[in-house]
């Protein structure tokens, strides 16, 4: 299969390896549910042996490149972007919608991207330039953006990074609901991104993303025909993911809704 390279594939195992411990402990946080520090205990745990996992299983594959996480400043041409456990108040609350996120970017661009939820047993991965898939037993599914044209068919999924950009991100949610009354808050970035991509949802609006929880979706609504931009960007005809890298506010689309969703938010 040439859309999976030695390195895609060497991620892709390299995920899951480090990961293999998510799926029973995601089990056992239901014995847990009673006591809320046990709970705060078990997912730090959880969360600090898949990041160690992941750093010594993607050094072996590119021992030059470093592993940034989302606890991180993301600094250099080449680096891992990881987010161990994404959308992990999912993870804590017994929620299955939380994934093991992991890109290869250099300078500036994601260039191979995994998504993993052991949860529901699904895999995404994506190549610059090769497309975009999730994994199948027999075959995989190439992932494809969503042809819905109108606003008020469309499905929009956004943050809820209510903290720092409350009043910001309120104003967005009401003006999504004005448009098309169908919005959702899944509360994991990077599956929200590998959905779009499947066709899921039609289109993401994130404030404050951190560049580990998105580069690997980034990659993947691109290779399945989306557009990315900055959020409040000036020009639709280019694509600034410096821009979307340094501010955190992205704007994900698939092709038939990129310029007006452009519009409620220029």
């Amino acid at each position: 299969m040439s859309y999976i390279s030695p390195l895609l594939s060497g991620i892709v195992e390299a995920v899951k390896k480090s990961a293999s411990s998510l799926d029973r402990d995601f089990a056992e946080l239901e014995k847990l549910q009673n006591s809320v520090k046990g709970i705060k205990n078990f997912v730090f745990n959880s969360y600090s042996r898949i990041e160690q996992n992941l750093k010594v299983e993607l050094s072996k594959i590119r021992p030059d490149i470093p592993v940034f996480t989302t606890a991180d400043k993301v600094v250099g041409e080449a680096f891992f972007a990881v987010s161990p456990i994404e959308g992990i108040i999912n993870f804590a609350h017994g929620n299955a919608d939380f994934a093991v996120s992991v890109a290869l970017v250099e300078n500036g661009v994601p260039v191979c991207g995994v998504i993993y939820n052991p949860a529901k047993d699904e895999t995404f991965f994506a190549q610059n330039g090769k497309g975009a898939f999730k994994e199948g037993y027999r075959s995989h599914e190439r992932l494809r953006v969503s042809s819905v044209k109108e606003l008020s068919n469309a499905l929009i999924c956004s943050t809820s990074n209510f903290e720092k950009e409350s009043e910001t991100l309120s104003k967005i949610h009401a003006q999504i609901l004005q448009k098309t009354q169908n919005l959702r808050i899944s509360g994991c970035t990077s599956l929200d991104l590998a959905y779009l991509a499947g066709g899921k949802f039609d289109a993401f609006v994130g404030l404050m993303c951190h560049t580990c929880s998105i580069s690997a979706g980034i990659l993947m609504v691109k290779e399945a025909g989306g557009a990315i931009r900055a959020l409040g960007q000036k020009d639709i005809r280019v694509e600034d993911l410096p821009a979307v890298y340094n501010q955190g506010n992205l704007l994900a689309t698939n092709f038939n809704l990129n310029q007006k969703i452009f519009d409620v938010f220029k």
